[in-house]
């Protein structure tokens, strides 16, 4: 069995807070539960919730500040860049600089380590900007992100192993969802939580307490027009779930995909394919953020043979197929990879 649970149990509250409690309240009592907390991490959270307002703020208003549509260039990933891709990583960046909290920043949209300051703790890895091609749709997208400890020695230059740790090595990981409410989901190893903004106020306040994942569900999401570039159990597995009538949702925002299946119960599917044989999405700044939720919440995160937090990464834009959701439907679903390598 794969369930990281049985490895790495869920550390819950001490007390549990109200719903309606403010994100900076929310911190500072799970500050105050931690005997060896410095403050730093907390105020790094704090500065990421910021910078996630700001980014509500232009989403909403994009059709009418003509942010939306294409930038004209591409990222490192060789991806079209949309103008909201920039803004979200200029945003991010100029957030993290000015809380004085991270050392480095790894971004979907930069090539190169972002240094920032040395004498800080904490590598940040960020997808600024998930979903982007849906912007101008007015669909659901979303900004995933990583925190880390450095590793080498706090005041010198930032190294690679400092960026390049396994998923399990993570202090905090979360996501901001933009959508018909703007929410923030976060873990820190101690279940997972979520805060939606309260725009009259601007403001998070806690919405879901330890949030849980389904163990089962009927909800199946994965990009269905690369049916004929994917391995023969992945259109196996496909075909079972109509078969049986599992509902097909595939958004093609990842935090929207993986948010909407945490809460009602689903597994989403991003295989490896001809084109992309090592897959997609991104190891550090995608893959490993919904991994330590997904877990944290009762769920799975698998690339099909290894639990994907415990990845060793190679590359900062390092690129990895993703099975994760409800723990059950993931199981079930990468039975089909043992059932056809017995095959071969």
């Amino acid at each position: 069995m794969l369930n990281p649970l049985l490895l790495h149990p869920m550390n819950k509250s001490k007390l549990a807070l109200p719903i309606g409690t403010t994100l900076d309240r929310f911190i500072k009592q799970k500050e105050d539960e931690s005997s060896s907390a410095t403050g730093e991490l907390s105020q790094l959270l704090r500065d990421i919730a910021l910078a996630g307002k700001i980014i509500n703020k232009e989403v909403t208003k994009s059709g009418l500040l003509d942010i939306s549509g294409g930038y004209g260039s591409k990222n490192v990933q060789g991806e079209d860049q949309q103008k909201l891709d920039v803004v979200a990583d200029i945003r991010f960046t100029r957030a993290l600089k000015n809380g004085g909290m991270t050392c480095a920043i790894v971004s979907e949209e930069e090539d190169e380590i972002i240094h920032l300051n040395p004498n800080c703790r904490y590598v940040v890895a960020i997808d600024p900007l998930d979903g982007s091609s849906n912007i101008d749709v007015n669909v659901s997208i979303g900004t995933i992100f990583s925190i880390y400890k450095r590793i080498s020695p706090v005041g010198g230059p930032v190294q690679e192993e400092d960026v390049l740790q396994k998923g399990t090595e993570q202090v905090a990981a979360g996501y901001i969802l933009y959508g018909s409410s703007t929410m923030l989901v976060y873990t820190t190893g101690r279940g997972v939580h979520g805060f939606t903004l309260e725009p009259s106020l601007g403001e998070f306040v806690l919405s879901h307490n330890e949030m849980n994942c389904p163990e089962d569900g009927k909800i199946y999401s994965i990009n269905e027009g690369n049916y004929y570039a994917f391995d023969e159990w992945v259109r196996t597995y496909v075909d079972d779930c109509k078969k049986k009538g599992m509902t097909a949702r595939y958004i093609g925002s990842l935090v929207a995909d993986f948010h909407r299946n945490m809460m009602k119960g689903g597994v989403y599917l991003y295989p490896s394919t001809q084109k992309a044989p090592n897959g997609k999405l991104r190891l550090l700044y995608e893959c490993n953020a919904l991994a330590f939720i997904a877990e944290q919440s009762g769920g799975i995160a698998t690339d099909g043979k290894q639990r994907i937090l415990e990845i060793q990464p190679t590359a900062f834009h390092q690129r990895s197929p993703l099975y994760l959701g409800s723990a059950n439907m993931v199981e079930q679903a990468i039975s089909y990879i043992r059932e056809y390598s017995i095959v071969e």
